[in-house]
């Protein structure tokens, strides 16, 4: 698969990598040799993604195409939404206060080269952005917010994601040049996906926590989908929760990690299907049959036969073993 560099003016990117190409943005949108270019990955870094500009004709052009575009037309709408940044704050919250806890300013910048940022420490959280917005280059502002808590009054400081933005290759420093041209080599020369064998048609990807106390697959069984999978084309890679900005570049996702709403497999299917990818389980079937009250009552409405079932409250639970009998499942 080849891999396309597009931006304004290709004079922005002094770094040459091996196997890229560096390429103008409106060269790669009228040149109809990238139209019939496939595969490819397309990494846009062009100055701005609004509406209808070249970054954004870019990016759209490049999944009409059948490329792979980063960021993709759904990323970049999520950048603009100040609700979906907020959201994503307090999804990685955790994470921004564990690392921020020594930072004594109240204001701070962390900037975002593929997942990466120039110091090691603030790795976990540029990374945990970039799954959220995968984008190249990404300029994250945070504030410390203070407040009283308890009868005594005491005062209380935390992090606030505030906004996270594209940054352009010309906003780069020029002393952080070396460590982006090292992020972006190894981004695009990363061993993560072997050579697609030559008689697969698709790419699937398996989401699998191994470290899961109850997973809903085991290893043995991992390698049983990954085979039969394979038998039927498909090339496929065990991904996990840290994977969530690569999943453009699958065809389909299946999750064998255990599923709820509140939780990243949502967020991963929601992303498959805003992809375009073939998603098992969808995030509409996760709402419904991960929550049991709504599956019993939609088999009843359908006349589905199953085992003796019982919406417990607290009115009713002393009496389940009476009426089920012994031993029940319980969930």
């Amino acid at each position: 698969m080849s891999i396309l560099l597009v931006l304004d003016n290709p004079k922005d990117w002094p770094l040459n990598i091996e196997g890229v190409d560096v390429v103008s943005a409106r060269q790669y949108l009228v040149d109809p040799g990238f139209s019939q270019r496939k595969p490819a990955k397309v990494f846009n870094l062009c100055k701005s993604y609004r509406y209808q500009s070249l970054g954004y004709y870019v990016s759209l052009l490049a999944a009409a195409r059948g490329h792979k575009p980063l960021p993709d037309i759904s990323t970049i709408q999520d950048l603009k939404l100040s609700e979906l940044v907020r959201s994503a704050g307090e999804e990685v919250d955790l994470v921004i206060q564990e690392t921020l806890e020594g930072v004594k300013d109240d204001e701070f910048t962390l900037s975002i080269y593929f997942g990466q940022n120039i110091e090691e420490p603030f790795n976990k959280l540029a990374l945990a952005l970039f799954n959220q917005f995968p984008a190249p280059f990404l300029r994250a502002e945070f504030e410390k917010e203070t407040s009283e808590k308890g009868s005594k009054k005491e005062r209380h400081s935390r992090w606030v994601l505030t906004s996270i933005k594209p940054i352009a290759a010309s906003e780069i420093p020029t002393d952080h040049f070396l460590f982006v041209l090292n992020c972006a080599t190894h981004y695009f020369t990363r061993p993560h996906r072997r050579t697609r064998r030559q008689e697969s048609r698709h790419d699937m990807a398996i989401l699998y926590d191994p470290t899961e106390p109850t997973k809903p697959s085991d290893a043995k069984a991992i390698k049983k989908f990954t085979k039969a999978a394979e038998s039927m084309g498909f090339d496929v890679e065990i991904i996990t929760k840290d994977d969530y900005g690569r999943l453009a570049e699958f065809d389909a996702l299946f999750l064998r990690a255990t599923t709820s709403v509140n939780h990243y497999t949502f967020r991963f299917a929601k992303r498959a299907v805003a992809e375009g990818l073939v998603v098992i389980d969808d995030p509409d079937s996760i709402i419904k049959c991960t929550n049991k009250v709504y599956l019993a009552e939609l088999l009843h409405h359908h006349r589905i036969a199953t085992p003796p079932t019982l919406i417990l409250h607290k009115q009713n639970w002393e009496s389940a073993p009476d009426i089920l009998g012994l031993p029940l499942v319980l969930k």
